[in-house]
């Protein structure tokens, strides 16, 4: 019986590589998000399967798979075949977040970062009503009475949680955390005064501020954001060293073919800068930023989970 050459085999399993990325995709494509219809991350995904369909030319299917702050979704993708058929819509939450809170999930290893997409500050509002109407009065009134302010989130874990807990830590305030199951909410708290202030995601607040329901008193990004561009960014709201925005980024189990990476990541950038999918995003106070290349966003991926294991010791944030 003959032997085959590792050279040989090596040039076979190229040329298999390089077969199967020319024909890629043959069939449908499954984009998980592991959130349930309606929220931020499935609007996104409904808004790029359209045009990143035209891009593949194969429908691309959106799978819902909520659950346990969207580490299912994460899980699900890291172990799926390898052949580009499977790709996840993920947020901080389910890559780097969750396996900070977790040292336990390892998925994280299994999965290939593709493309950043898309990032989105939240915003820091109150009570149109309230006294407070900026950051630095924010800080002021926490100061003169701790522990008197109350602040709503989505949840315990949650990103506007996080956004808390690093405003307290710069500024050195302490307020009370009034954890909700929903931004909703949490939102409505601070309507009915429950809460004083809350770090929401812009689609659950910024129509309540254009109404004159809420004040908005800045976007939890060093700078303004281009699609809010009357709400200060926080080194203009006096914090320069505050800079946190949630971002959307594209993944693939760790072992699919580069050539196969490479098909995704051209067809995804092309497809995010639709005109169509930025009306969309707008919307939603996200805008498209994206990766020069699938190991720009694994570099920058690599920071973003230091940001969050770090911010997680720091912070003392727990979730059950």
């Amino acid at each position: 019986m003959t032997k085959l050459r590792w050279p040989v085999f090596g040039a076979l399993v190229l040329a298999f590589g390089v077969a199967a990325a020319q024909t890629y995709p043959t069939r449908p494509v499954h984009l998980v998000v592991g959130f349930a219809p309606g929220g931020s991350t499935d609007v996104f995904a409904r808004a790029l399967a359209v045009p990143l369909a035209r891009e593949l030319g194969q429908p691309v299917v959106v799978e819902n798979r909520p659950g346990a702050g969207s580490s299912i979704a994460a899980d699900m993708v890291s172990k799926a075949v390898a052949d580009g058929y499977t790709m996840l819509l993920s947020p901080p939450s389910g890559y780097s977040v969750n396996p900070a809170l977790n040292p336990k999930l390892d998925y994280q290893k299994n999965l290939l970062p593709v493309t950043l997409l898309g990032s989105s500050p939240l915003v820091v509002v109150v009570n149109a009503s309230s006294p407070i109407k900026s950051i630095r009065d924010l800080v002021e009134e926490a100061k003169k009475a701790p522990g008197k302010l109350n602040y709503a989130t989505s949840g315990n874990g949650s990103a506007p949680h996080f956004c808390a807990a690093l405003f307290m830590q710069l500024t050195g305030v302490d307020m009370v955390h009034l954890p909700y199951k929903g931004g909703a909410e949490s939102v409505q708290s601070v309507l009915s005064g429950d809460a004083q202030v809350t770090f929401a995601t812009p689609p659950t607040v910024l129509s309540l501020v254009q109404a004159g329901r809420l004040r908005a008193l800045a976007v939890t990004s060093r700078e303004r954001s281009p699609l809010m561009p009357d709400i200060p960014g926080m080194a203009e709201a006096g914090l320069p060293a505050y800079d946190l925005a949630s971002w959307y980024g594209l993944f693939l189990p760790a072992a699919t073919a580069p050539a196969v990476v490479q098909t995704v990541f051209d067809a995804a950038t092309k497809a995010v800068q639709q005109p169509e999918i930025k009306t969309v995003l707008a919307r939603e106070g996200t805008e498209v930023l994206l990766s020069k290349s699938p190991q720009d966003f694994a570099g920058y991926l690599a920071r973003d989970s230091k940001f969050w294991v770090d911010l997680v010791k720091r912070s003392g944030i727990t979730v059950n």
